[in-house]
């Protein structure tokens, strides 16, 4: 599940503002995506006599849980070169200081940490750059917007909204030269699950592949040669609209646009399902379509062997995919192979993700953004 986490981040020792651009970049690198990023903030010290803060707040999204983004943070505290001494009570400088504002709406109370922080209403360096991105979000506890609590906050320290602005990661995106990438690959492959996590941590429109609502699908896996034409017109009908309609009607605020899938797909499965006839039939069908429509700038194929595929679709347990055999797994993935070494497409990239596992293993997902990130240099 993707969590929506708001973070607090002070310095007040040497170069603030790289200081905090650095823990900007880690904090998106290690934890999740920066959605959003205050204006800096300087402020007096609080609570100890040092130099002025700056202070920022962000938006980020994650799929880590608030344990793990605490570790996290702290580590990133730590190579940036915060040391935090036991030996000395109170508040201190620090080149670094990272803290958890809100998770979600969750209230969590343990050893070492409380969510909701606990002095959020009581900081202006929080609640000024917080309700830039966050003025209409709730306390959960407090049940106040974070406006209504910078209006009533007691704190009455002075606080100096400075020109310099940190920059946003997502303009370092790997998707910066695409409008419209497709990941495709066999059945099971995940390819689903990858343009989710991408769209979510890249700010991109999702179009996905409605094959759920396709009442020939179960119908074909139990009776392939009497259903296979009808589900694969309904198929390329469904595709050819639903792309068609998304990537006319492009949002102004994502940066691109990611699918699970290309059009192409029609004519691979079909070649597999159909006979010989229907196949030349339905072909020219296709290329009717075809030639209308807007044409991914990536395309990325995920490979799986077939013992993984087969794992993955059990794991999953749709009834109507329990008697899909091997044999037809192989030539999906045969056909998949042949139209792109046929169509010498430049902008093609295959990624054998056979041993990794990208939705528990971060590495994994981060083995995977890099080669797509390598490949658009």
């Amino acid at each position: 599940m993707m969590h929506e986490v708001y973070i607090s981040l002070g310095s007040n020792i040497g170069d603030r503002k790289r200081f905090l651009q650095d823990a900007v970049n880690a904090i998106n690198e290690k934890i999740g995506s920066v959605r959003n990023i205050s204006s800096i903030y300087e402020t007096p010290s609080w609570g100890f006599e040092g130099e002025a803060f700056f202070n920022v707040c962000l938006l980020l999204k994650t799929w880590l849980t608030p344990t793990e983004v605490l570790t996290e943070l702290l580590n990133i505290e730590r190579q940036l070169g915060r040391v935090r001494s036991s030996l000395k009570k109170g508040y201190q400088s620090r080149c670094i200081d990272l803290d958890i504002l809100l998770f979600d709406d969750i209230t969590l109370n343990t050893n070492e940490l409380t969510i909701p922080h606990p002095q959020l209403p009581n900081r202006k360096f929080v609640l000024f750059p917080l309700v830039e991105i966050a003025s209409e979000k709730k306390h959960p506890v407090i049940q106040k917007s974070i406006a209504t609590l910078k209006n009533e906050t007691s704190d009455t320290s002075d606080i100096q909204k400075i020109t310099e602005k940190l920059i946003s990661p997502r303009f370092n995106s790997p998707f910066a030269n695409y409008n419209y990438i497709a990941i495709e690959g066999n059945i099971g492959a995940g390819k689903t699950t990858l343009a989710t996590k991408i769209a979510e941590d890249f700010n991109a429109k999702l179009i996905l592949e409605r094959f759920s609502d396709n009442p020939f699908l179960p119908k074909f896996y139990e009776n392939p040669k009497r259903y296979g034409f009808t589900l694969e017109m309904s198929f390329l009908t469904e595709r050819y609209q639903a792309v068609s309609e998304q990537l006319m009607q492009l949002d102004l605020f994502k940066q691109f646009v990611v699918s699970d899938y290309d059009i192409f797909k029609s004519l691979i499965f079909s070649k597999v399902t159909l006979t010989e006839d229907e196949f030349i039939l339905y072909r020219k069908l296709f290329y009717i379509l075809h030639n209308q429509i807007i044409k991914p700038d990536l395309y990325v194929y995920l490979y799986q062997n077939t013992d993984r595929l087969i794992e993955n679709i059990a794991k999953r347990g749709r009834s109507y995919e329990k008697n899909i055999s091997a044999d037809y797994l192989k030539r999906i993935q045969e056909e998949y192979l042949s139209f792109i070494q046929q169509s010498n497409m430049e902008n093609t990239l295959i990624i054998d993700i056979t041993c990794l596992d990208f939705v528990k293993n971060k590495e994994d997902y981060d083995y995977i953004i890099q080669k797509i990130s390598n490949f658009s240099k």
